[in-house]
Protein backbone atom coordinates (compact mmCIF):
# COMPACT_ATOMS: atom_id res chain seq x y z
CA UNK A 1 0.00 0.00 0.00
CA UNK A 2 1.37 3.48 -0.70
CA UNK A 3 0.77 6.03 2.05
CA UNK A 4 0.95 10.17 1.66
CA UNK A 5 1.79 12.00 4.56
CA UNK A 6 1.45 15.48 4.24
CA UNK A 7 2.99 18.38 7.20
CA UNK A 8 0.31 21.35 6.22
CA UNK A 9 2.30 24.73 6.54
CA UNK A 10 1.31 28.24 4.74
CA UNK A 11 5.06 28.96 3.52
CA UNK A 12 6.21 25.31 3.36
CA UNK A 13 4.13 22.33 3.16
CA UNK A 14 5.90 18.96 3.69
CA UNK A 15 4.91 15.47 1.85
CA UNK A 16 6.26 12.14 2.53
CA UNK A 17 5.89 8.80 0.58
CA UNK A 18 5.85 5.49 1.87
CA UNK A 19 5.30 2.03 0.67
CA UNK A 20 4.11 -0.70 3.31
CA UNK A 21 4.06 -4.52 2.49
CA UNK A 22 3.08 -6.47 5.62
CA UNK A 23 5.59 -4.96 8.51
CA UNK A 24 8.34 -3.28 5.76
CA UNK A 25 8.04 0.35 5.49
CA UNK A 26 10.20 0.91 2.05
CA UNK A 27 10.92 4.87 1.32
CA UNK A 28 9.07 6.35 -2.16
CA UNK A 29 9.49 9.92 -2.50
CA UNK A 30 9.29 13.42 -0.29
CA UNK A 31 9.55 16.83 -0.49
CA UNK A 32 8.42 20.39 0.12
CA UNK A 33 5.75 22.43 -1.59
CA UNK A 34 6.61 26.52 -1.17
CA UNK A 35 3.80 28.79 -1.36
CA UNK A 36 6.06 31.87 -1.58
CA UNK A 37 5.36 35.25 -0.35
CA UNK A 38 1.95 36.96 -1.76
CA UNK A 39 -1.75 36.78 -0.82
CA UNK A 40 -3.38 34.05 0.84
CA UNK A 41 -5.63 33.20 -2.05
CA UNK A 42 -2.77 32.74 -4.37
CA UNK A 43 -0.64 31.07 -1.62
CA UNK A 44 -3.68 28.55 -0.85
CA UNK A 45 -3.46 27.79 -4.51
CA UNK A 46 -0.05 26.85 -4.94
CA UNK A 47 -0.48 24.54 -1.74
CA UNK A 48 -3.67 22.69 -3.39
CA UNK A 49 -1.81 22.55 -7.05
CA UNK A 50 1.27 21.18 -5.47
CA UNK A 51 -0.61 18.21 -3.00
CA UNK A 52 -2.80 17.61 -6.38
CA UNK A 53 0.09 17.15 -8.37
CA UNK A 54 1.76 14.78 -5.69
CA UNK A 55 -1.43 12.74 -5.51
CA UNK A 56 -1.25 12.63 -9.45
CA UNK A 57 2.58 11.72 -9.66
CA UNK A 58 2.92 8.63 -6.86
CA UNK A 59 -0.72 7.34 -6.82
CA UNK A 60 -0.98 6.83 -3.15
CA UNK A 61 -3.94 4.59 -1.63
CA UNK A 62 -4.94 6.56 1.37
CA UNK A 63 -3.46 9.63 2.81
CA UNK A 64 -2.82 11.02 6.43
CA UNK A 65 -2.29 14.78 7.49
CA UNK A 66 -1.50 16.61 11.13
CA UNK A 67 -4.17 18.34 12.90
CA UNK A 68 -4.09 22.02 13.82
CA UNK A 69 -2.40 22.23 17.01
CA UNK A 70 -3.37 25.76 19.01
CA UNK A 71 -0.76 28.32 18.84
CA UNK A 72 0.34 31.02 20.62
CA UNK A 73 -0.99 33.26 18.36
CA UNK A 74 -4.54 33.11 17.10
CA UNK A 75 -3.83 34.38 13.53
CA UNK A 76 -0.98 31.75 13.12
CA UNK A 77 -3.61 29.08 13.88
CA UNK A 78 -6.07 30.34 11.46
CA UNK A 79 -3.58 30.75 8.73
CA UNK A 80 -2.43 26.71 9.18
CA UNK A 81 -5.81 25.68 9.53
CA UNK A 82 -6.46 27.20 6.08
CA UNK A 83 -3.66 25.76 4.41
CA UNK A 84 -4.37 22.45 5.55
CA UNK A 85 -7.89 22.98 4.59
CA UNK A 86 -6.13 23.34 0.98
CA UNK A 87 -4.38 20.11 1.46
CA UNK A 88 -7.80 18.41 2.48
CA UNK A 89 -9.14 19.48 -0.44
CA UNK A 90 -6.79 18.37 -2.86
CA UNK A 91 -6.66 14.99 -1.15
CA UNK A 92 -10.47 14.65 -1.24
CA UNK A 93 -10.57 15.76 -5.17
CA UNK A 94 -8.03 13.10 -5.56
CA UNK A 95 -10.51 10.42 -4.29
CA UNK A 96 -7.97 9.75 -1.31
CA UNK A 97 -9.20 8.51 2.09
CA UNK A 98 -7.48 11.55 4.52
CA UNK A 99 -6.92 10.24 8.41
CA UNK A 100 -5.76 13.11 10.91
CA UNK A 101 -2.93 12.46 13.83
CA UNK A 102 -2.01 14.99 16.54
CA UNK A 103 1.75 16.10 16.34
CA UNK A 104 1.41 13.92 19.37
CA UNK A 105 0.53 10.60 18.15
CA UNK A 106 2.95 11.19 15.07
CA UNK A 107 5.87 11.56 17.52
CA UNK A 108 4.65 8.77 19.69
CA UNK A 109 5.04 6.57 16.46
CA UNK A 110 8.15 7.52 15.01
CA UNK A 111 10.11 7.83 18.13
CA UNK A 112 7.97 5.78 21.15
CA UNK A 113 7.82 9.60 23.03
CA UNK A 114 5.00 12.46 22.23
CA UNK A 115 7.30 15.19 23.34
CA UNK A 116 10.61 13.99 20.59
CA UNK A 117 11.92 17.43 19.33
CA UNK A 118 12.43 18.00 15.47
CA UNK A 119 15.55 16.33 15.25
CA UNK A 120 14.54 12.79 16.78
CA UNK A 121 11.94 13.02 14.19
CA UNK A 122 14.79 13.50 11.55
CA UNK A 123 16.59 10.80 12.82
CA UNK A 124 13.94 7.86 13.45
CA UNK A 125 12.43 8.48 9.82
CA UNK A 126 16.11 8.31 8.13
CA UNK A 127 16.55 4.76 10.32
CA UNK A 128 12.72 3.44 10.10
CA UNK A 129 13.00 3.97 6.23
CA UNK A 130 17.12 3.07 5.75
CA UNK A 131 17.79 6.68 3.88
CA UNK A 132 21.29 7.48 3.55
CA UNK A 133 21.22 10.78 4.88
CA UNK A 134 18.12 12.80 6.96
CA UNK A 135 15.79 14.32 5.41
CA UNK A 136 14.42 18.27 5.87
CA UNK A 137 12.10 18.84 8.44
CA UNK A 138 9.21 19.27 6.46
CA UNK A 139 9.79 16.42 4.99
CA UNK A 140 10.55 14.79 7.95
CA UNK A 141 7.44 15.44 9.47
CA UNK A 142 5.44 14.44 6.95
CA UNK A 143 7.14 10.73 6.64
CA UNK A 144 6.69 10.60 9.83
CA UNK A 145 3.41 11.27 9.53
CA UNK A 146 2.94 8.55 6.84
CA UNK A 147 4.69 5.79 9.19
CA UNK A 148 1.97 7.01 12.20
CA UNK A 149 -0.29 5.90 9.46
CA UNK A 150 1.33 2.62 8.25
CA UNK A 151 1.42 1.91 11.85
CA UNK A 152 -2.72 2.70 13.00
CA UNK A 153 -4.75 2.33 10.00
CA UNK A 154 -5.40 -1.66 10.85
CA UNK A 155 -5.97 -0.98 14.47
CA UNK A 156 -8.25 1.77 12.78
CA UNK A 157 -9.93 -0.73 10.34
CA UNK A 158 -10.33 -3.09 12.81
CA UNK A 159 -12.24 -0.57 15.39
CA UNK A 160 -14.25 0.82 12.71
CA UNK A 161 -15.38 -2.68 11.79
CA UNK A 162 -15.23 -4.16 15.14
CA UNK A 163 -19.19 -3.62 15.56
CA UNK A 164 -19.94 -5.63 12.79
CA UNK A 165 -18.80 -9.69 12.61
CA UNK A 166 -19.80 -11.69 9.54
CA UNK A 167 -21.30 -15.60 10.03
CA UNK A 168 -21.03 -18.24 8.56
CA UNK A 169 -24.36 -18.12 7.23
CA UNK A 170 -23.08 -14.55 5.58
CA UNK A 171 -25.33 -12.19 7.53
CA UNK A 172 -23.09 -9.73 9.73
CA UNK A 173 -23.73 -9.52 13.41
CA UNK A 174 -22.30 -7.67 16.86
CA UNK A 175 -19.39 -8.77 17.85
CA UNK A 176 -15.41 -8.72 17.26
CA UNK A 177 -12.53 -8.50 19.79
CA UNK A 178 -12.73 -4.41 19.48
CA UNK A 179 -16.58 -4.05 19.94
CA UNK A 180 -17.83 -1.43 21.99
CA UNK A 181 -14.19 0.56 21.24
CA UNK A 182 -12.98 3.45 19.96
CA UNK A 183 -10.05 5.83 19.34
CA UNK A 184 -9.94 9.30 21.98
CA UNK A 185 -7.05 11.04 21.76
CA UNK A 186 -5.33 8.59 20.61
CA UNK A 187 -5.94 5.39 22.64
CA UNK A 188 -9.00 3.36 22.76
CA UNK A 189 -11.64 3.52 24.78
CA UNK A 190 -14.49 1.46 25.75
Amino acid sequence: MIILGIDPGLRTTGFGVIHKQGAKLRYIASGTIKSGEGNLPTRLKVILDGVAEVARIYQPECSAIEQVFVNVNPQSTLLLGQARGAAICALVSANLAVAEYSPTQIKQAVVGTGRAVKSQVQDMVARLLSLPGLPGTDAADALGIAICHAHSRETLTLIASAGIKTTTAGATAPGGPLAGLRMKRGRLVG
